[in-house]
């Protein structure tokens, strides 16, 4: 499955989307249709790709 893995520590205009889109600094976020996940949340993301 693809993905971009991106540094906010060191892209100041991801580190601002990344607040954007979650109201704060935590990691890891995973956006999956346009769906945010904040942290490790197995049983969204199995949700959210249709996987077992």
């Amino acid at each position: 499955m693809p993905f971009e893995d991106v540094d906010v520590m060191a892209n100041a205009e991801a580190r601002e989307e990344l607040v954007r889109l979650t109201g704060r600094m935590a990691v890891p976020v995973i956006v999956v249709d346009g769906q945010v996940v904040v942290g490790f949340d197995r049983a969204k993301l199995q949700a959210l790709l249709a996987i077992l």
